[in-house]
């Protein structure tokens, strides 16, 4: 029987007190439906309006080897928009928790437990890597590419989500544009706690008015949504009410428990550029 959206956020982990298991349990990961979320924006899961992934870094990942020596290593966990669930966050750190008390006999089986559990709870292939705590360039922060819109002088008198304030320049003018703000903040859809993003902009067609686009921003301040919900939001709605001819839209949240969630959005076939930001 198919649970009703308030039954599935009861069930969560998510906003209650947690004992923090001792061994190994994939039974702690909790999927929520992607469609929580879609639903409210009109998207057919049959045809998503956009491509992309959720990349998520782990900073806390250990175990104990065969011998019982603790072994520490860093990931990256390529979620895609097209599995039927989202790995609900709280669930995915009390999961990797469990790894730090129990054995695994060399890297390929701790590699292989989280492609499989992950895999499994998302509903679609999860791809797993996992990092030396010595490598350098992965995590080596980055510029944001493109112009920072967060210096412009505007007056803020609204915190509330307003789809409304997006709009073009005047004069219109066709512009291949990458803009970025480190201002967005969400909160999270069951424990109000602040997620802190900065979030990178790039599309073609009629220019964007910066001042439109930072209050726009702002006003997600107050907005309860997760992290992939709130990404969509902003890219349906630049879609929509901007027409480009191309957007991507990809946010770098901080990290929480160990855990960032970044999630990529856009119309067409994109490289990521490298990024990586000191606060996270």
């Amino acid at each position: 029987m198919t649970k009703s959206h308030s039954e599935i956020m009861a069930g969560l982990s998510l906003g209650k007190i947690t004992a923090y298991a001792e061994q190994y349990d994939a039974s702690l990961l909790q999927p929520v439906p992607r469609s929580l979320g879609r639903d409210s924006l009109g998207i057919d899961p049959t045809h998503l309006p956009f491509i992309g992934e959720d990349i998520w870094h782990g900073y806390e990942l250990s175990w104990l080897n065969a011998k019982g020596k603790p072994m520490v290593a860093l990931a990256t966990f390529v979620v895609p928009i097209n599995s039927a669930n989202l790995v609900e966050s709280k669930s995915f750190k009390l999961y990797l928790n469990s790894f730090n008390q129990s054995r695994f006999s060399d890297l390929r089986q701790v590699y292989q437990a989280l492609q499989r559990d992950l895999s499994a709870c998302a509903g679609s292939t999860v791809q797993v890597t996992l990092h030396n705590v010595n490598e350098i360039m992965v995590f080596q922060p980055t510029w944001i590419p493109g112009h920072c819109i967060d210096d412009l002088d505007i007056s803020i008198d609204s915190y509330q989500y307003d789809p409304s304030l997006l709009q073009l320049a005047e004069p219109a003018a066709a512009v291949d544009e990458k803009v970025h703000s480190h201002l967005l903040k969400s909160n999270c859809l069951i424990t109000s706690q602040p997620d802190w993003a900065s979030v990178y902009i790039h599309y073609r067609g009629q220019a964007i008015d910066h001042a439109a686009l930072l209050r726009y921003l702002i006003s997600f301040r107050s907005h309860n949504e997760f992290h992939e919900q709130c990404i969509e939001r902003i890219f349906l709605d630049i879609w929509q009410r901007c027409q480009p001819e191309y957007l991507l839209v990809y946010a770098r949240y901080t990290r929480r428990g160990g855990l960032d969630i970044n999630p990529v959005r856009a119309s067409a076939s994109y490289k990521l550029p490298n990024l990586r930001l000191s606060r996270q």
